[in-house]
């Protein structure tokens, strides 16, 4: 039996497409809540400037999605990305364990769940690293430059 052995740039594209999503999709979420809400996380937490902190998280996680998504200059993209899960892990989720999914207790109705741990940052961290080494991908803008260069 032959197998079907795929470009390496088409392996690496379901990464970029959930990467990409993912990070969209939080930085919908931090926006539909107002960025003001997420930065009194980030006041909690002790972060400098949080307002400003949370508008450039925000913005960061939208448009870094999308340039994810469309492959568009997802080296410089991650590093800043990276940097946010970094600091997410550190600051917040590194106190709740690995685990992503802490169940915390049962009650009639269903499961109970705690906070996060950093399980799910160091997926992205891998994952942006891979992104980012890897060169570019399949149906990426920056495949499609560096084709008509």
């Amino acid at each position: 039996m032959q197998s079907l052995a795929l470009p390496r740039d088409w392996t690496l594209l379901p990464i970029r497409l959930a990467v990409g999503v993912g990070f969209l999709m939080h930085g919908l979420a931090k926006f539909s809540r107002g960025p003001e809400k997420f930065a009194k996380l980030l006041q909690y937490v002790g972060t400098p400037f949080p307002i400003p902190t949370a508008w450039a998280v925000t913005l960061l996680e939208l448009f870094g999605g999308l340039a994810i998504i469309a492959g568009a200059l997802v080296t410089l993209v991650a590093l800043p990305l990276i940097v946010t899960m970094l600091v997410a892990t550190l600051s917040i989720h590194v106190h709740f364990g690995f685990s992503s999914v802490n169940t915390i207790g049962v009650t009639p109705t269903g499961p109970v769940f705690g906070p996060p741990g950093y399980e799910i940052n160091v997926l992205y961290i891998a994952a942006l690293l891979v992104l980012a080494l890897g060169g570019p991908t399949a149906a990426s803008v920056d495949a499609w430059r560096a084709r008509h260069r």
